[in-house]
């Protein structure tokens, strides 16, 4: 049978867990299904709704050309995302690999990984994905490609240390004895055991990503407008803060609640949240 008082204990114990997995839900569901949270059309406006004010009918007020914010924050989740995603990922795949090889192996290789390991750790990754955007191109993908190479040092410097850990236990030294080749060794028994900490790494990584994608598409380096994208959104609104301070306002409170939502699920997927 079903504990149904589980649910509400971790709801009363937990309550900003929870609202952290309820935020990611509804940005998720926006990402995915859009359509079931707006009715506007993100791209086409009223002009005779223009710069309009947060109320029942435009939850976030309009824009200068009449589009609804809500809608246009609601559909920028798709992209927004999708960039965050593949960021991660390419971090993930493309910083654990190293770790990994360099953890594994040992001598020189391990030498060379770090020392370009550590030039990466030097440079502010935002720099660092600014440099490789501009020698990248624009465009959404490009960005998250960026972001992603900018953020791979620290996933090679968690998995290296892991690697470490794990590579001299008992278990790997039988499997290396019994004849087992040192690629397999390598995917069977060391990385499952390593790849803890990274995973919860990466989830933290989550809100960083969203931060940096969103940053270098408000320097203008993502999407083409008029396709809406969260820090797009916030730089289209710099000209009317005066006036309507709603088109800047709600898509960076928007920005600010995913991210702090990805750290506060990371702390509790760390075990550092009782």
């Amino acid at each position: 049978m079903v504990d149904l008082a589980t649910p509400a204990r971790t709801a009363v114990r937990r309550p900003g867990l929870v609202i952290a997995v309820a935020v990611l839900a509804f940005v998720l569901l926006a990402a995915f299904v859009p359509g079931l949270l707006t009715g506007y059309d993100p791209i086409t406006g009223v002009p005779v709704e223009r710069l309009q004010g947060p109320s029942l009918h435009h939850l976030f007020g309009t824009d200068e050309t009449g589009r609804d914010v809500y809608a246009r924050v609601i559909h920028g989740a798709s992209l927004s995302l999708r960039a965050t995603a593949i960021a991660v990922l390419v971090a993930l795949i493309a910083g654990s690999a190293l770790g990994l090889l360099a953890g594994f192996r040992g001598g020189w290789a391990d030498t060379v990984i770090m020392r370009i390991v550590d030039v990466f750790l030097a440079i502010p990754p935002i720099l660092l994905s600014l440099a490789l955007v501009t020698a990248l191109g624009f465009g959404t993908t490009n960005v998250a490609i960026a972001v992603g190479i900018a953020n791979l040092a620290s996933f090679a410097r968690v998995m290296r240390a892991e690697v470490l850990r794990v590579r001299n236990g008992v278990f790997v030294e039988a499997a290396r004895a019994s004849g087992v080749r040192w690629s397999g060794v390598l995917l069977r028994h060391v990385l499952p055991n390593a790849a803890g900490p990274v995973l919860a790494l990466a989830t933290l990584t989550l809100g960083t990503a969203v931060l940096e994608v969103s940053a270098l598409s408000f320097l203008g380096f993502g999407a083409t407008p008029p396709t809406p994208e969260w820090g797009s959104l916030v730089a289209g609104g710099r000209s009317f803060l005066a006036t309507a301070w709603w088109m800047t306002t709600f898509p960076g409170l928007t920005v600010a609640a995913v991210v702090l939502a990805a750290n506060r699920l990371s702390r509790a997927l760390d075990g550092g949240d009782r």
